[in-house]
């Protein structure tokens, strides 16, 4: 039995030594390469080498014939050359092996701790996170900042989690796409505001919005907005704002009916320096009592706004608006802005399936609808499908069914009821006092209309917002999300 621990641990041993040596002078990177090297060989290593001495017990037992012997600890007598040499060798292959286990135990914390690890190994299953990673604004932070942050409980807490994602991969247990919001996830207080302090915070920002019409001419629409992020002045502090919410003198909890968080028909307000509570219900969507007891209350932080800080989905509208303000889709092809929506307004199946269907379908609709533009622009179409297919691939991923229509941002109110889950002037005290829906408490338009045609006004007075398309005032009692959340027809 020692000599086959002897074997297995001088084998595995070996294969790291080589594995290692082909990473470390490898210009490829071998995602799986770091598994074997840290994990799956090791493992082996010390499975050898707990034979060895396992081996020499049971040989020692079977040695013990005579009462005497019986529980009799080997005799240590240094004064024997052949003992003394044999000891001399076992410790120093001992620390030598001790050495290298630590090395590799703290290269194989680093790689479990590492972005590849996380986004890689189970590269169908992670693909969406792992792309949608790669184009945050959050890249260069590496996921277990926000997944686990600071502290042994929560880094065994996450590799005890990691177990099961083992099986659930191994398996094929998991939901395509993965349940979201992760409620397991640790305070926002612990990971976010490491960087993000509520302390430190910036005044009003300005931010400038275009985008484009399904007319012929794909005409620009441009809005300009005064976001109210926080005070008209630092100096004056959180007292004002869209970032009152984390306001430390006042405490917001809710509850929400549904698992995606889309549903909060109960809000509560705690004036932490007066004592002062205020408790809003959702008139159109009441909950008993016992409902609420039956429900975890949730207090308000980052996340239950900015859900999305590192694996953003954007919807089509929104990235191929973006790709035409950044000229990689021509705007001065006719109807290019209407035959990329006609090309992304159903699901696929398969990535691709998608990338034959995006071709197909815009070459059909110019064939079909336009041909002497294809005629005069089909090396620049071809560009612009190649785009379109480009743009696709870093914002919906098939296979997990993962998009926009799965994964709603609720910054703003657009797509996602968002901040109109809570400002929707329904929710109200019993003494009529409403959580108002009144754009201008976020923000202010400054600019809004096509280009050439745009209206202005000074940034302390707000223009009333004027829709691209004639909806007769619909915006003004509807939510946005109810036409804009539908990306799929």
């Amino acid at each position: 039995m020692s000599l086959t621990g002897f074997v297995i641990a001088a084998n595995s041993l070996l294969v790291i030594l080589v594995l290692f040596l082909f990473s470390l002078f490898s210009a490829q990177s071998n995602t799986y390469l770091g598994l074997y090297i840290y994990i799956i060989v090791p493992m082996f290593l010390v499975i050898g080498l707990l034979l060895i001495p396992l081996g020499i017990i049971l040989r020692i037992r079977k040695k013990e014939t005579t009462p005497e012997d019986q529980g009799a600890w080997p005799i240590w007598n240094l004064n024997d050359p052949k003992f003394r040499s044999g000891f001399i060798t076992i410790s120093v292959i001992t620390v030598i092996l001790l050495l290298i286990s630590a090395m590799g135990s703290y290269k194989a914390f680093q790689y479990t701790e590492s972005v590849e690890f996380c986004g890689k190994l189970c590269h169908q299953v992670m693909e969406p996170e792992y792309v949608s990673y790669q184009h945050s604004p959050h890249a260069r932070v590496a996921c277990v900042e926000c997944h686990v942050g600071e502290g042994a409980d929560w880094y065994i807490k996450s590799k005890l989690s990691g177990l099961y994602q083992v099986y659930s991969v191994t398996f094929k247990k998991y939901s395509r796409p993965i349940e979201t919001p992760l409620h397991n996830l640790r305070p926002a207080r612990e990971t976010c505001e490491r960087c993000h302090w509520p302390e430190k915070f910036y005044s009003r920002k300005m931010i400038n919005i275009r985008s484009y019409l399904t007319d012929s001419a794909s005409t620009e629409w441009n809005n300009s907005l005064m976001m109210k992020i926080g005070p008209e002045h630092s100096a004056q502090g959180l007292t004002e704002g869209i970032h009152w919410h984390i306001n430390k003198n006042f405490k917001i909890e809710y509850v929400s009916t549904t698992k995606d968080r889309e549903s909060i028909p109960w809000v509560k307000m705690t004036n932490l320096m007066t004592g002062e509570v205020k408790t809003f219900m959702d008139s159109d969507n009441p909950v008993t009592k016992a409902t609420l007891d039956s429900i975890p209350t949730r207090t308000m932080d980052c996340m239950d706004c900015h859900n999305r800080p590192s694996h953003l989905y954007n919807s089509p509208t929104f990235y191929i608006n973006n790709a035409m303000v950044a000229g990689k889709i021509p705007k001065d092809i006719p109807y290019i802005k209407k035959a990329a929506m006609e090309a992304l307004k159903t699901p696929y199946t398969s990535m691709d399936s998608a990338m034959n269907m995006i071709n197909q379908t815009v070459v059909d609709f110019y064939k079909g609808s336009h041909p002497e533009v294809y005629a005069k622009e089909s090396k620049r179409i071809t560009d612009a499908i190649a785009t379109i297919q480009a743009e696709y691939k870093n914002n919906a991923f098939p296979y997990m069914k993962a998009d926009a229509t799965r994964y709603l941002n609720h910054i703003g109110h657009l797509e996602s009821d968002g901040c109109f889950r809570c400002h929707s002037d329904r929710h109200k005290t019993e003494k009529g006092e409403t959580i108002s829906r009144d754009c201008n408490l976020c923000h202010v338009i400054v600019n809004q209309g096509p280009t050439g045609n745009v209206t202005t006004s000074s940034v302390d007075k707000a223009l009333e917002f004027v829709h691209p398309i004639e909806i007769k005032g619909a915006w003004k009692t509807s939510f946005c999300s109810e036409c804009h959340k539908v990306l799929y027809e």
